[in-house]
Formats: structure tokens, C-alpha cells, sequence
């Protein structure tokens, strides 16, 4: 039980330190450049741990890595700055909150994983955790932007069951250099024929892009491949709940935002829904009908 509580608690540190994204790219990086930034984010820290680790993918992995590649961070990430230029922040972040759900099923269907009741009760009081942290009255909708945020939650949730399926004999060191350099080669064209050039940076532009790099890609993913290698999917991907709360958080401590009651609430909602879906895996297993693939 130590043993499992530390990699929950490793695996936790990596969606907290991504609820820091939002406030790094409003108050340290260049407004309007979202591709460009996302490539700056993976592609560095990728090429940065493949020059640490040395060792390059063999034979099946070099399209598996592809593939992962693209649903961890190429497709997810272009898809979530669709979603979130088409719809206010809350609603965005409130779609993409739908992942754990999709995560359950695409375990069942891909690793055979039991469907388990509590998890679907976690997942459910996890969107309404996040829809009370930022989701406003007046919010509104664009079905473009609110297919975007499907479409990039699918993604991510498929990205993470491969990841468990997919286990290569390297270390989740190497994976994360695989994968976060695969996906910013795959960022890049579309970067650079889709978004103006860069203006010169500043100190701060280049301090906010070495965090999202460094910190917020290159340590966080290996500690979210390490986590998805030794837990169940269905465990990891509610963690993500924790990124918007952090964010909340954030915004209130560093730029003096409102904290509201509903916020506050929603909070521990997530925190609960968090707890509620590390207690479904400890339950007894669905039945063997359910079990069975």
C-alpha cells in the first residue's frame, strides 16, 4: 500500500504542475502563438532527455511512438487551444473533464479492464467538481469548439490506455524523450505554416517556456508514463481533475482573482472524487461477465 500511495502521489505532482500552464502563458509568453508554443514545449525537451538517455526506438516502436506521440501531445494539444479559443476557459476545461469516463471504456475495449460503478460515480462528481471550479452562468457555447474539446479528451484518454498497453523495455525516462520529441516533430511544420514567426524573446518569454518545457513537459510526463506503467488507467487519468483546481488556485494566490464559495466547493468535490476513484480500485472486481473480454 506505501508502494501504491507513492506513485499516487508522483503521478498527482504531474496534472498539478499543469494547472500552472495557464497563468505561465498569460504573464510570461508572447500572446497569439499557441502551435508554435506547444512545439517549444515538446520538441526541446524531448530532443534535451533523448540526448540524456541515448537510445532510440527499435522495429514496432517507431510507429507506436508515432502514434502516441500524436494523441499525447500533437492532436490533444491542437485540439485544446481550438476548444479553448472557441469557448470560454470553464466550458473548455469542463468538456476535457469528460476523459476519465472515456478512459474506463477504452480500458475495457483495449486492455480488458473491469467496469467498475464507482469509477463511473468518480468521474461524474469530477466533471461537476471542475464545472463548479470555472464554469460561469453566462458561458457560452460553439459546437465547433465544444467538438474540439471531445475530440481532444479522446485523444489524451486514448493516448493514456495505449501508453499502459503499449509498454516498451526502456525506462519511462526514455518513453517520455520518445514521445514528447515525436510529437513536437509532428507539431513543427504545422507550426510553421500555420503561425508567424516568433518576435525576439524576452527574458521572462524564455524563463515561462523553460518551465512548460523543463518542468511542466519533461518532468511531469515522466512522471505520468511512470504512474500509467504501474496503475490502472482508470486510476491515473481522474488525477487530471487536479490541473483546473490547481489553476484556481493559482489565480487567487498570484493574480488576486475571486475565489467564490461555488469554487471552494467544487474543490472538494474534485479532492472527493479524486479519493472516490482510488477506493473503486481497491473494491471488489465488476463480475465476470463485465471482467471478461
Amino acid at each position: 500500500m506505501t508502494t501504491r500511495n507513492t506513485d499516487l502521489l508522483l503521478t498527482a505532482i504531474a496534472p498539478a504542475i499543469w494547472g500552472s500552464t495557464y497563468i505561465v502563458t498569460t504573464e510570461f509568453l508572447p500572446a497569439g502563438y499557441p502551435l508554435t508554443v506547444a512545439m517549444l514545449r515538446a520538441l526541446p525537451a524531448g530532443l534535451l532527455l533523448l540526448l540524456l538517455v541515448r537510445q532510440f526506438p527499435q522495429g514496432i516502436w517507431w510507429a507506436r511512438v508515432l502514434v502516441l506521440g500524436a494523441l499525447n501531445f500533437s492532436v490533444f494539444w491542437w485540439l485544446l487551444f481550438v476548444a479553448a479559443y472557441r469557448l470560454p476557459g470553464g466550458v473548455a476545461a469542463t468538456v476535457g473533464a469528460i476523459q476519465p469516463l472515456i478512459v474506463i471504456l477504452l480500458a475495457r475495449a483495449l486492455l480488458g479492464s473491469p467496469i467498475r460503478p464507482l469509477s463511473i460515480v468518480a468521474a461524474l462528481a469530477g466533471m461537476a467538481g471542475v464545472a463548479l471550479l470555472i464554469l460561469t452562468p453566462h458561458a457560452a457555447l460553439d459546437p465547433i469548439g465544444i467538438a474540439a474539446g471531445l475530440a481532444g479528451a479522446v485523444s489524451m484518454a486514448a493516448g493514456t490506455v495505449l501508453s499502459r498497453r503499449w509498454q516498451p523495455p526502456v525506462t519511462p525516462l526514455t518513453f517520455t524523450a520518445w514521445q514528447l520529441t515525436a510529437g513536437g516533430l509532428l507539431l513543427l511544420p504545422v507550426a510553421l505554416l500555420q503561425e508567424p514567426s516568433l518576435p525576439s524573446l524576452t527574458m521572462p518569454n524564455l524563463l515561462g517556456l523553460a518551465w512548460l518545457g523543463l518542468i511542466g513537459a519533461a518532468l511531469t510526463y515522466i512522471l505520468w508514463f511512470r504512474g500509467i506503467a504501474r496503475l490502472e488507467p482508470s486510476v491515473v487519468s481522474p488525477l487530471g481533475f487536479l490541473s483546473p483546481m490547481t489553476a484556481v488556485i493559482l489565480g487567487w494566490s498570484v493574480l488576486g482573482q475571486s475565489l467564490s464559495a461555488a469554487q471552494i466547493l467544487g474543490m472538494v468535490v474534485v479532492l472527493g472524487s479524486v479519493r472516490l476513484s482510488q477506493r473503486a480500485q481497491q473494491a471488489k472486481p465488476a463480475p465476470a461477465r463485465l471482467a471478461t473480454a
